[in-house]
């Protein structure tokens, strides 16, 4: 029989892949308490087919899928490149995958303490010597550093409502700040792509929050201006976020609280080995400076002096909870493998080679590709499809094409 075969051509009237349980009640019976409404009117077209031939229908349609495991997936900064199946076995483990969040924090030691010690791993890549791994997206990860900015304005009895946004920041940001019931400045970026100073001096005032700032940006410049530009937003007494999507550049290389940051947040599911890729689970840690650290989601995970770890919900000043229990606990697990894999020389190695390549991707194409910002890059650039589609090419038809070659087209 032809791989091309539908399975409705394969349908056999009378033929099933499953046994139902028996029971004493009719199909009748069972279908009288499915509202009217929810109920056909004419039996489904399904087809009839065994369990084997079921079995092939699916496992062929998951081959026609392009993925991480059967192809080259280079899908910018938006997700790890790199997954080991060593991580995804460390957090199958059963004293993991079976742990219930309920149980008291006596029998979840282990646990703890991986959250513990991975914060502090967190914490030593950044800078920020304060992390809550509550939020379960890099964009919840985002709001929570926009309520512990309200916190902190709050606690100073200021009340503040704009945040400065370049044009070339992380996409969910203008977003975040909707949510959050502020109002965005957008800044537009210099002819290198990066921001001036002097362009946030003329948009900071005592009425903005703060600046968020992706760096490096997504077109995959390093924002070189970075402490002059934070001086300028501390001197008005705004704060400074760091969108952490494209830390995958500079782990171990820059630390973000170094060059006057006040908070990020990481995206474990893109830089920590957290397979992410269609939308997945993910999980977006957030660090800040001592001095925002009241104001951190609660629960905090601490050590205390005995040596044994628990859950502190006595803080009074966190913004709150952001997500049940402790977060997406089985990517903590997946990140805290990656990271005792690697070791900071590792995660440093990391960052190099990321960077390496693509500059070297760049140098390959740059004579067939318009490159708009032709400098050198970080871990992405962006290429331009203006050349091709003079010849009535579009950049789709070049994504399809690379297909047949297996290999993702790359997207941001």
């Amino acid at each position: 029989m032809s791989e091309q075969t539908l399975i409705y051509e394969k349908s056999v009237p009378g033929r099933t892949g499953y046994i139902l349980p028996n029971t004493s009640q009719s199909e009748t019976d069972i279908m009288s308490r499915i509202p009217g409404k929810w109920r056909r009117a004419t039996e489904a077209a399904l087809p009839e087919v065994s369990e084997p031939i079921v079995m092939r229908h699916y496992v062929n349609l998951s081959t026609k899928n392009h993925h991480i495991d059967k192809g080259f997936y280079p899908l910018g900064s938006c997700t790890m490149k790199y997954n080991p199946k060593m991580n995804d076995v460390a957090a199958s483990l059963p004293g993991f995958s079976n742990c219930h969040p309920l149980l008291p924090d006596s029998a979840v030691q282990g646990c703890l303490q991986i959250m513990h010690e991975l914060g502090t791993f967190l914490g030593e890549v950044s800078g920020f010597p304060a992390v809550s791994l509550q939020p379960v997206a890099g964009a919840q990860g985002e709001f929570t550093g926009l309520l512990t900015m309200r916190a902190y304005h709050a606690e100073r009895g200021e009340r503040r409502n704009k945040v400065i946004i370049p044009d070339s920041s992380h996409g969910t940001n203008p977003a975040t700040v909707t949510a959050a019931g502020w109002t965005v400045i957008q800044i537009k970026s210099n002819a290198d792509g990066i921001i001036s100073p002097e362009t946030v001096a003329e948009a900071m005032d005592e009425t903005v929050v703060g600046m968020m700032m992706t760096n490096p940006n997504t077109l995959g410049l390093f924002e070189s201006n970075i402490a002059e530009i934070c001086r300028i937003v501390h001197a008005k007494g705004g704060l400074m976020y760091m969108d952490g999507a494209n830390l995958n550049a500079h782990m171990g290389i820059f630390r973000p609280a170094d060059s006057g940051f006040d908070m990020m947040h990481f995206n474990l599911h893109k830089t920590f080995t957290i397979p992410h890729g269609g939308g997945g689970p993910g999980a977006g840690a957030v660090g800040v400076i001592a001095a925002l650290a009241k104001h951190l989601p609660s629960p905090v995970v601490v050590k205390e002096s005995n040596g044994q770890y628990k859950l502190d919900h006595n803080r009074p000043h966190s913004v709150g909870r952001l997500h049940a229990y402790v977060g997406n606990f089985a990517h903590m697990v997946r990140a805290y493998a990656y990271c005792k894999a690697l070791g900071g020389k590792g995660l440093r190695e990391v960052s190099e080679n990321a960077v390496l390549n693509a500059n070297y991707v760049k140098a390959l194409i740059k004579d067939d590709y318009d490159i708009p910002y032709d400098h050198p890059c970080m871990h992405e650039f962006v290429a331009s499809g203006n050349r091709q589609k003079k010849l009535g090419v579009k950049t789709s038809d070049i994504s399809k094409r690379l297909l047949d070659f297996g290999m993702h087209a790359p997207t941001n």
